[in-house]
């Protein structure tokens, strides 16, 4: 973390100064105004953005809910790997790490051989791959997470706090001459302690509907959620609850012969745990609400499943009953389907406002979240004159595949859970063997963490030309850390983790021998020439795209990984622009530098399977996905990718 870069400042350095002291900046603090985003709905899609936009002051940025006040008691509570990593960017991973239960290890049961009546361990295996990420599968409240990015916002430069009490009357979107600078209005209806209603108007460059699967918003645009249920009843609880089931502290996934499957997932805290319950199946066109399922059957039914283990339910914090079934909008935008004119849109759908599924994947809290830190950036770089406004163009259609995806592998694994288990020689073919059922968690590892996200190519992402180079870096994908040394401190850290939730682009720069391992250790000086390159020519994207008087980094990160061990490379090998001059003291900037770890085992270099002859750039989004790979002398397709991308300066 650095701070200090333009005078000394005491206090804690995650609030950052506030911008209400710069009289050209104008704070979104009343509900009747025009803004440059307007977010409905603090959902954790809605917040995710709200937390991502605040951190640029020359954004105007509303977040605005129907709800009362914060959310108390979430209901979501799995955070996949990716989506710690996403954490880290906005600053508060320890936090939550401090916090969460950790999912290290899953357990399968199923029907005893001996006694089908009881249940028996049938397996136990490591929750996530070695080596997928440097954070673990964790389990927090959402409104935890809720509490984190609302701290987020709050320490912003905007101090962004949400307006409560306010839904959503209606939206409308001028078109034509009739847009202006603020083209979509929306109208908020708002309930006045005497109950009267007060109508207020917000007109808005971009709206974006973070609303939940009734969305206002979606419904102003007329795009439907289209999918089906499974017609399947399942209840969740949280509980309090003494038991002598061996795994109650560990994720379990319990298949019985004939009273249903259970799913255990432990709570923080250390006494807490949540209980997925299979209930009936449901008749046609019948809605889980006709059956007044209560709690006390939830537990009846999770006592059974777990037979001949006990079950004592001191406490129910919380519970629910829902229907399995995944539905999905065809878009995420108001662009008309199947449009061919050149219009961009100005309203977005993010999380369960456009996709929903079931809870048990663990995946719906985190797609949303994502969904959101793909938008964000794009929204910011557009508004701040950065990037081209046709950029927005890619939320909808990278998201939107990625959320089928996601619906696809829950229907299969919503199907595979809720079957009955099958036993040898009963002539089942309708049920699941529960070793299919394991076999098929652990194939879908990846997935369920959140690593598996690869964007096709588009305007943002390259099509893997020169891949060759790295094949752990590949475009598309998040980048994936990995373990470096920081030179100038000699400090073990992440590479990753210098990729925050700021808006920037970054290059890594990773070395090449310029030798193979049978020539002399000479240099081929290739880091050298593209620094020269990115300092001085007029073609540099650092030149291009840097607005006068900022500092060099401010739109393009440029950070530099050596082969050599960080106490044997020499500081003359550094070409200047690698330790810049930066703020209104021209401080320097000792951090852009790296070298391998070399204690802990094999490096970044063998770990991500980087050409150690010639080394390569990799251009990392500022949602944290490899954009493009490239050869460290390709300086001609590294300006025209950001040519593609962003708007020059003259």
């Amino acid at each position: 973390m650095q701070f200090h870069l333009n005078g000394f400042r005491t206090g804690d350095p995650s609030v950052a100064p506030s911008a209400s002291t710069d009289p050209e900046i104008k704070s979104a603090q009343s509900a009747s105004e025009e803004v440059d985003v307007l977010i409905i709905g603090c959902g954790p899609a809605g917040l995710t953005l709200a937390a991502q936009l605040a951190a640029f002051p020359d954004i105007t940025t509303m977040i605005v809910d129907q709800k009362p006040g914060p959310l108390e008691l979430g209901q979501a509570d799995g955070i996949a790997c990716r989506t710690m990593e996403m954490f880290e960017a906005f600053g508060f991973s320890e936090k939550v790490l401090k916090e969460a239960y950790w999912v290290n290890e899953t357990s399968f049961w199923k029907p005893d051989p001996e006694n089908p009546r009881n249940i028996a361990r049938s397996g136990r295996i490591q929750d996530t791959e070695d080596g997928l990420s440097e954070f673990p599968h964790v389990i927090l409240n959402q409104a935890r997470v809720h509490d984190f990015f609302l701290e987020t916002m709050r320490n912003a430069p905007t101090r962004l706090d949400p307006h409560y009490g306010r839904r959503v009357a209606g939206l409308e979107i001028a078109q034509g001459e009739k847009a202006g600078t603020h083209p979509v209005s929306v109208t908020l209806e708002r309930a006045n302690e005497n109950g009267a209603q007060t109508i207020e108007t917000v007109r808005a460059r971009y709206v974006v509907g973070c609303d939940g699967a009734r969305s206002a918003v979606r419904q102003a645009l007329g795009k439907p959620l289209l999918g089906d249920s499974a017609n399947h009843a399942w209840g969740v609880m949280d509980v309090l609850a003494v038991s002598d089931f061996p795994d109650i502290r560990l994720k379990a996934a319990i298949h019985s012969a004939n009273e249903g499957n259970v799913l255990i997932i432990p709570r923080e805290g250390g006494y807490l745990v949540r209980l997925y319950i299979e209930m009936d199946k449901l008749n046609k066109d019948e809605r889980v609400s006709n059956r007044n399922i209560t709690s006390e059957q939830l537990i009846a039914a999770a006592q059974r499943i777990l037979h001949p283990y006990t079950l004592d339910v001191k406490e129910v914090a919380w519970w629910s009953v829902y229907e399995i079934g995944q539905r999905l909008c065809a878009s995420f935008d108001d662009r008309p389907e199947g449009a061919v004119d050149d219009r961009l849109p100005r309203v977005f759908i993010a999380g369960d406002a456009c996709h929903t599924h079931s809870p048990k994947a663990g995946q719906g809290m985190n797609v949303s979240m994502q969904d959101s830190f793909n938008l964000g950036w794009k929204l910011a770089g557009v508004l701040r004159n950065i990037l081209k406004p046709e950029v927005l163009n890619t939320y909808s259609d990278e998201r939107q595949a990625i959320a089928q995806e996601l619906i696809d592998f829950d229907r299969e694994f919503a199907k595979m859970f809720s079957a009955r288990p099958k036993t040898s020689g009963n002539g089942d073919d309708q049920g699941v063997d529960p070793n299919e059922f394991q076999r098929y968690f652990v194939k879908q590892g990846r997935f369920t963490a959140g690593t598996a996200t690869q964007y096709s190519k588009s305007l943002l992402t390259g099509n893997g030309t020169h891949q060759n180079l790295t094949a752990g870096f590949p475009v598309g994908m998040r980048f994936h850390s990995a373990p470096v040394i920081r030179f100038a401190d000699a400090k073990p850290m992440q590479l990753g983790h210098v990729v925050k939730a700021d808006g920037r682009w970054r290059i890594f720069v990773f070395e090449g021998s310029g030798v193979t391992p049978t020539d002399q250790p000479a240099r081929s000086g290739s880091m050298m020439k593209l620094c020269h390159f990115l300092a001085d020519d007029l073609a540099s994207p650092l030149l291009r795209y840097t607005p006068p008087g900022a500092d060099i980094d401010a739109i393009i990160d440029l950070r530099a990984v050596y082969q050599t061990d960080h106490q044997s490379l020499s500081r003359d090998r550094l070409h200047p622009l690698l330790t810049p001059r930066k703020g209104r003291y021209g401080l320097i900037d000792h951090e852009k530098v790296f070298c391998p770890d070399l204690k802990t085992g094999p490096d970044i270099f063998d770990l991500r399977n980087i050409d150690r002859v010639t080394g390569c750039l990799v251009v990392v989004r500022p949602d944290q996905y490899v954009a493009e790979v490239l050869p460290l002398d390709a300086y001609a397709e590294l300006t025209a990718f950001f040519d593609r991308v962003m708007i020059g300066r003259g």
